[in-house]
């Protein structure tokens, strides 16, 4: 077993796409991992049946992170179940493409609720369980916090609250609590994008490729064991960032 020890990792989102890459790249750390998931039932459960094919302990969750109950009940249930809370991993997101000519309060509403809100109040709610030895925060950002896509424009809004929620936290927490994020680019191709676009999209990229989600998990995996670094985003994106 690695450094982590058993330690204890909640990854909300963890039934799709990164997240559940993240939580698997945590299992083969280690971790215990608490899968969260709202929609993605089934893709909970293969996340589930994969960590257990590494040998990881975990358990599954549902809650719907847009209720603003539910990131404290989830860490109070991971809490409960487990003993213990030694890294919190924001990975669970909305990404809803909204023309910004007719983007309505709901619907903005809903996008920070999930991409902002509920990382703030699990992050307080990971902290106090926590306890007195401390522990871990990833935040997942983007980086259309710094990138203008049309019908994305809520998106990247939220996701600069996150970029500065992980600052603000880091500050706060610190020094029980290191707070961090990963920033990421284009990993997975969206459904439906263009050829064209995303040959476009890869030639004006530093690096020219797409990146893939084991890129994300394993910076996932180095913020959360790195202990003299707290208050970063990690750019995660082909060198997007220097555009």
């Amino acid at each position: 077993m690695s450094a982590a020890g058993g330690r204890v990792a909640l990854v909300t989102g963890a039934g799709q796409r990164v997240g559940q890459a993240i939580a698997l790249a945590l299992g083969a750390e280690g971790y215990r991992v608490a899968v969260h998931y709202h929609a993605s039932a089934d893709g909970a459960l293969k996340t589930a049946s994969a960590l257990r094919g590494l040998g990881a302990d975990n358990a599954v969750f549902a809650a719907d992170l847009a209720q603003p109950e539910a990131p404290a009940q989830l860490v109070d249930q991971v809490f409960a179940h487990f003993g213990a809370l030694d890294l919190l991993v924001n990975s669970a997101a909305l990404m809803r493409r909204l023309p910004l000519e007719t983007v309505t309060p709901a619907e903005w509403d809903e996008t920070m609720a999930v991409n902002a809100r509920a990382p703030f109040f699990l992050s307080l709610a990971a902290a106090r369980a926590m306890g007195a030895r401390g522990g871990a925060i990833v935040n997942i950002a983007d980086h259309l916090a710094h990138e203008s896509w049309p019908r994305l424009v809520p998106h990247g809004i939220s996701k600069s609250a996150v970029e500065a929620m992980t600052r603000q936290l880091a500050a706060q927490l610190a020094p029980r609590v290191r707070v961090n994020a990963v920033a990421p680019g284009a990993v997975l191709a969206p459904e439906g994008w263009p050829a064209d676009q995303q040959q476009a999209f890869i030639q004006s990229t530093p690096l020219q490729r797409l990146g893939t989600t084991d890129d994300v998990a394993q910076a996932v995996v180095y913020l959360a064991a790195a202990p003299f670094v707290t208050g970063a985003v990690l750019c995660v994106d082909g060198g997007r960032h220097l555009r």
